[in-house]
């Protein structure tokens, strides 16, 4: 007589309950002939998420650094610009008229560098630039003072395009550097020589000879200054200089 467990076997439908029930319970463990691969398989624990590689801290390549100059040149160049506008096709020649605020004293030497750097950049790109030098007519001090923003502090050189700011040096030197410059000056007219200045801008007074002083007989007569020139005995070149603005 056999043992009771030897006759002890799993029936059919309680194998297919089991299988039933463990599908029911897991959907992944739903398939037709598993083995122990394919278990251990379905139940192992997803791998965790690897981090996120930390950031590229390697040092700048020379030609990162080129680039990086470039988009900073770029970028001053632009701001330097938001305040100009393409002039329109039917300009005239005062809207596209540059003019230069500088100084041709050599007492502060920085300042002196930068307007000779400015007039120089200016003068290659064969732009005709109405230059008013300070040195000369005290009197331009006083005009440019009056076209920058109130409160701001007068420097030389001062740049302006169609009778709007362009900047100084620092900005002029990156328009000349990005190219911008030169679309920017490009509808003034070619710089020409002059032969009755000599590219100076300024001639004697024709009524004073340069004196600055002419006799007058009002009052009892005496030398009086003279009401057409500056305090050098001096007048723009009629024959290359555009009419004061």
């Amino acid at each position: 007589m056999w043992l009771p467990w030897v006759k002890t076997r799993p029936s059919s439908d309680s194998t297919t309950c089991s299988s039933t029930a463990l599908s029911a319970a897991s959907p992944r463990l739903s398939f037709s002939s598993p083995s122990l691969k394919d278990l251990q398989a379905l139940l192992r624990s997803d791998p965790p998420a690897l981090p996120s590689p930390p950031p590229h801290t390697a040092p700048r390549s020379p030609a990162a650094v080129r680039v990086f100059h470039r988009v900073r040149v770029a970028t001053s160049a632009l701001r330097a610009l938001r305040t100009l506008q393409a002039p329109p096709a039917a300009a005239t020649e005062a809207d596209r008229r540059v003019v230069l605020y500088y100084t041709s004293l050599h007492v502060i030497r920085p300042t002196f560098e930068d307007c000779r750097a400015v007039r120089t950049i200016l003068r290659g790109l064969r732009a005709s630039v109405d230059e008013r030098d300070l040195a000369m007519d005290a009197a331009y001090l006083d005009e440019l003072a009056a076209l920058l923003p109130r409160g701001r502090r007068v420097t030389l050189p001062q740049v302006f395009v169609g009778g709007r700011h362009l900047g100084g040096a620092d900005e002029l030197r990156r328009l000349h550097e990005s190219g911008e410059l030169r679309r920017v000056v490009a509808g003034a007219a070619s710089l020409a020589a002059c032969a009755r200045c000599g590219g100076e801008r300024y001639v004697l007074c024709g009524s004073c000879d340069g004196s600055h002083k002419r006799y007058s007989l009002k009052g009892g007569g005496g030398f009086r200054a003279c009401a057409g020139c500056n305090e050098n005995g001096l007048v723009r070149c009629p024959d290359c200089s555009p009419p004061a603005v």
